[in-house]
């Protein structure tokens, strides 16, 4: 279970961050750049309000805490059914579920060809902006879901990708390993 979030860098790369978030009462996003609607993707999805630059972070991923035991046994597997669930792990430790508590970041869907990423520092997850966003652009970041076994047809159609994307993986799964350099043509 893990979406394979960047690192955050070391302190002075934070110092040039613009942040958008810390207001007291999370609920209350009147600042925040992006609004909730139907999105194309999947469901809901974050559309931008406003033009937001690179190197934003927009909001934090909240939710309850778990171990990856109890969140296992919230949301079990089933084998044949369509993966869904609000969960992202910090760590081996530590699994958020934006389903009980969480905010708005639980509505920014998976995209092949994103335009933000996951951030883990100091055990909380950010959402950040890594090229620029227009308005009316969805929001999205890679999942780069971790599945540890195999990779088949049947377990890419229990994570099911529909981004769109010209570079679409048809999954939301983290592949096993990078494509190989090409061989030039004889």
């Amino acid at each position: 279970m893990g979406y394979g979030p960047r690192d955050a860098g070391t302190p002075d790369d934070r110092s040039e961050r613009v942040y958008l978030v810390g207001m007291p009462d999370r609920d209350a996003s009147p600042s925040l750049p992006f609004e909730i609607r139907h999105s194309p993707i999947q469901g809901f999805g974050a559309f931008a309000t406003r033009r937001i630059p690179a190197g934003v972070r927009l909001i934090e991923y909240t939710g309850e805490r778990l171990t990856p035991e109890m969140a296992e046994g919230r949301y079990p597997d089933r084998h044949g059914e369509r993966h869904h669930t609000f969960l992202f792990a910090i760590d081996d430790d530590v699994v958020v579920d934006a389903s009980v508590g969480g905010n708005d970041a639980r509505f920014i869907n998976h995209s092949c060809d994103p335009n933000c990423d996951a951030v883990i520092e100091d055990k909380r997850i950010w959402i950040e902006t890594i090229r620029e966003v227009q308005p009316r652009q969805e929001l999205v970041y890679d999942y780069a879901y971790v599945l540890p076994e195999r990779h088949t047809p049947s377990a890419k159609r229990r994570y099911p990708c529909s981004c769109g994307a010209a570079t679409c993986r048809g999954s939301i799964l983290k592949p096993k390993r990078a494509a190989g350099p090409t061989r030039p043509s004889a």
